[in-house]
């Protein structure tokens, strides 16, 4: 069976089962794991899926991939962007860092810094910065949501709104040709957008997959951003933007 058969029938079986599996699609079509890598590869960078460990899922749309799924998906970019955008947060500051794998990537590279007092709805970041014995942790109150360890709500956004903090470090679903953050979850976005308003200076930490993805909730404009923490340069039409903003974009 070529390659041109293979894809349609991988991408009906995604669509059937929401993911397919490396070692799965090998025995269903009698081909090697690298043969059926190669293929999802090529699916994924025409936007078709998602790769994740172990196989790929369908693209976002109006409801979000599992949290799993998205922990494991380009962990390396996040990993390479956490370490600058931790660069850029000095010793001695206090900061908010939002709900996602990628700022939990960048609660990792955070361990090391010192005096710092980190206000989160993200109960990962949390553990995470358990770790750092010189780091104060205020965690908002609000809903829990199981599904990722996010905290979400009125009450959330009112503890965020009693703060004023240096940085904050937010991540999103998505970022349309437009220039806007987008998400799924309203609750979250409400409190996505009070940590930007109440913090001096936001940076976003966000993979290239961000740019070919939709999501269906605003959260802001990346002229309300100070920098862009990615691993590839972002589209021509956005760079141009983030200039005209004075929103710095740095790639790693």
């Amino acid at each position: 069976m070529v390659q041109n058969f293979r894809e349609p029938q991988i991408l009906e079986i995604a669509r059937t089962e929401g993911k397919v599996k490396v070692e799965d699609l090998a025995r269903r079509f009698d081909v090697t794991v690298q043969t059926i890598r190669r293929d999802l590869t090529e699916l994924a960078d025409e936007g078709k899926l998602e790769r994740v460990h172990g196989g790929a899922v369908l693209p976002s749309g109006v409801s979000n991939i599992g949290y799993e799924d998205r922990r494991s998906l380009n962990s390396n970019a996040k990993s390479s962007i956490a370490r600058l955008c931790a660069q850029a947060i000095p010793n001695d500051a206090s900061l908010f860092l939002n709900i996602g794998t990628s700022t939990e990537a960048v609660a990792r590279e955070l361990v090391h810094h010192t005096n710092l007092m980190v206000v989160t709805n993200n109960i990962n970041v949390a553990n995470i910065m358990i770790n750092n014995n010189n780091c104060q942790i205020m965690l908002a109150g609000g809903m829990l949501r199981r599904s990722d360890g996010g905290l979400t709500g009125d009450l959330t956004t009112r503890t965020i709104e009693q703060f004023k903090v240096d940085f904050a470090v937010v991540g999103c679903s998505a970022i349309d040709e437009d220039g806007d953050l987008l998400d799924f979850d309203m609750q979250e976005v409400g409190v996505s957008k009070a940590i930007i308003r109440h913090a001096r200076k936001t940076f976003l930490v966000a993979d290239q997959s961000k740019f070919t993805r939709s999501a269906p909730a605003r959260i802001a404009s990346l002229r309300e951003i100070a920098a862009v923490f990615s691993d590839a340069p972002l589209p021509v039409s956005l760079v141009e933007k983030c200039t005209s903003w004075d929103t710095e974009v740095i790639v790693g």
